[in-house]
């Protein structure tokens, strides 16, 4: 038996290319756990736009995928073999970063095992379980610092984190507006997610359209560039913006500096990054809490699916080309055999 696993072939200088990764096929015999290590058939991946700062050889906060090594991403698995003295038992389902690759030998702290609350599947646990809504939920709370009745604007606001900061918004009271791509994806988060307002980026009249919403206490940026600079001149006092992360800059070749930035010293303005792993933590009360309000279905979600483990560098320019709605994630197997 034969194993498929995708690998970062070289380094782009702007968008992904074909030959950024390359797909290899290995023996599975080979694959064997050793003590405290288990051995996990991969069923999805996530695909996230933090993997475009991964291949990059710059200083960040997880040093860089290097040329021949398995692409970095989370995963969803089922434990098929366990090595001697592991904690962990066959047919568990776990999360774990794995990387692009149809098994995966994992150390046990390395892997999380998976209990599906009821009213949830074991896919949230890549969405709105997993880093993506955990995203949502520390940014808006620790950075932010989203108080009810304020105004939220929240941009690339269709994808799997923005989707979940506009919900978490209006959980928490304020009035939440939302910047996306197309006349389909504010439909979609005016009549399915509830925001107040959904404003399309690509329409001549944008820039008219954010006048019109007035003045905001908080911005969740997953966009950076033009838009968090047009934002800029449209703070309330005391406005606070949260840079969760910046798609439209990731692929260039100069990343665009901001020139309104001197409206944050006259309103007293704060901006600020974050990393969500640094509130790792606090990840098990965080679930727990929007576990329920996946099941009472007042947080909602949407995948965007696509098959097969060849089709995720295909598939991961979508998330800097507004071609996704909701979660993009990788069907890896349908079927999981829990003996090899």
């Amino acid at each position: 038996m034969h194993y498929k696993r995708i690998v970062l072939n070289s380094r782009p200088v702007a968008d992904i290319e074909p030959t950024t990764f390359r797909t290899e096929v290995l023996p599975l015999e080979k694959l064997k756990p050793g003590p405290g290590e288990v051995l996990i058939q991969i069923t999805w991946l996530s695909l996230d736009p933090a993997m475009r700062g991964y291949i990059r050889d710059a200083r960040s906060y997880l040093p860089p995928v290097k040329i021949g090594e398995t692409m970095r991403g989370m995963s969803l698995g089922v434990i098929v073999e366990v090595g001697t003295g592991s904690t962990h038992s066959v047919g568990e389902v776990v999360t774990s970063a794995s990387g692009w690759t149809e098994y995966a030998v994992m150390k046990d702290n390395a892997v999380d095992k998976v209990t599906v609350p009821p009213g949830v599947i074991a896919l949230d646990f890549l969405n709105t379980l997993g880093t993506s809504g955990l995203t949502a939920y520390f940014g808006l709370r620790d950075t932010c610092d989203l108080k009810p009745g304020e105004k939220l604007l929240v941009s690339g606001a269709a994808g799997s984190v923005g989707s979940v900061a506009c919900q978490l918004g209006k959980r928490a009271g304020a009035k939440v507006y939302a910047i996306a791509g197309s006349p389909e994806k504010c439909k979609w988060l005016e009549q399915e997610l509830g925001v107040d307002k959904a404003l399309n980026y690509k329409s001549p009249t944008f820039r008219d359209d954010l006048r019109q919403i007035g003045f905001i206490d908080v911005y969740f940026d997953n966009v950076g560039g033009d838009i968090l600079d047009m934002v800029l001149t449209r703070l309330n006092k005391g406005a606070r913006i949260s840079m969760c992360g910046a798609i439209s800059q990731y692929n260039a070749t100069q990343p665009k500096g901001l020139q309104n930035y001197q409206t944050l010293i006259a309103m007293r303005g704060k901006l600020q990054g974050f990393i969500v792993l640094d509130y790792a933590a606090e990840f098990p009360v965080a679930i727990e809490e929007m576990g329920k309000w996946l099941a009472d279905g007042s947080i909602k979600r949407q995948f965007h699916i696509v098959e097969g483990i060849e089709a995720a560098p295909v598939a991961l320019p979508m998330l800097f080309s507004g071609g996704n709605t909701g979660k993009l994630v990788v069907k890896v197997a349908e079927h999981v055999k829990t003996k090899l």
